[in-house]
């Protein structure tokens, strides 16, 4: 098995679910293989960065030199994860490949990008469009327009500030640590207000999921009326896939 270099703390609760969904798909995989007790899994390290360092060197949208600071921390902790000796690197948390372009200068090993592995689940549910909700880095960026459209899928045109910033508020005040007793209902009236019939709502930021606690390792799911793909879900399935390949 190749060894699995995790980049978390991005939210830690999101850190955790990477891991134990890693390990879990793993034993399913050998278990489904005869293998007897304990299953395996991947050897993997993990790195984290703080979540609050990080925010508070967001750059601005569209000003690049604004990020070296914030890519820099990311660029270290994925050095980290290579000199750790792993084979390939995940980041456990969309907003970051908003930056993934700049964030891997210099680092050899390969990244699994997230924006990859959920264009290509979307693509196989046939949805035509797509609404992108996640941090206000990832909605004001192209990255998951643009991947989605070589699918030949239309994402949804950046909404509103006002509404990008009720998203990042809900993320903060209702998913940071888990998901609050109001999560689901506050994330529901924002679906319903903005996806349209036919759309896949990508629930691009590695908290949203915690929502719907039944579906968490789901790339695709259907729940209360929608249309979900779980961005995390399906990077998971991407790296495993990775690491177990010949096993």
């Amino acid at each position: 098995m190749k060894k699995i270099g995790i980049l978390g703390g991005v939210g830690w609760a999101s850190t955790v679910d990477y891991y134990r969904a890693i390990a879990e798909g793993a034993g399913r995989h050998f278990a489904e293989r005869g293998h007897g007790s304990p299953l395996p899994i991947p050897p993997m390290t993990i790195e984290s960065v703080t979540q609050a360092r990080t925010r508070a060197l967001r750059g601005v949208a569209g000003d690049e030199a604004s990020w070296a600071d914030f890519d820099s921390v990311f660029r270290e902790a994925l050095l980290t994860l290579e000199r750790a000796d792993c084979d390939f690197g995940i980041i456990a948390s969309n907003t970051p490949h908003a930056r993934l372009h700049a964030i891997r200068r210099g680092v050899s090993m390969p990244i699994l990008s997230i924006f990859d592995a959920t264009a290509e689940t979307t693509a196989r549910t046939g949805a035509p469009k797509a609404l992108v909700l996640g941090t206000t880095v990832t909605m004001q960026a192209t990255n998951y327009a643009e991947r989605l459209a070589a699918e030949g899928i239309t994402a949804n045109s950046r909404l509103p500030e006002s509404e990008i910033f009720e998203m990042q508020a809900m993320i903060d005040s209702d998913f940071y640590g888990g998901a609050s007793d109001n999560a689901r209902a506050r994330l529901l009236d924002f679906c319903n207000k903005h996806a349209s019939p036919g759309t896949a709502i990508l629930l691009a930021c590695t908290e949203l999921p915690l929502a719907f606690p039944a579906h968490l390792d789901d790339p695709v799911f259907e729940a209360d009326g929608h249309l979900f793909v779980n961005p995390s879900a399906a990077h998971v399935t991407a790296a495993l896939k990775e690491a177990l390949t010949g096993t």
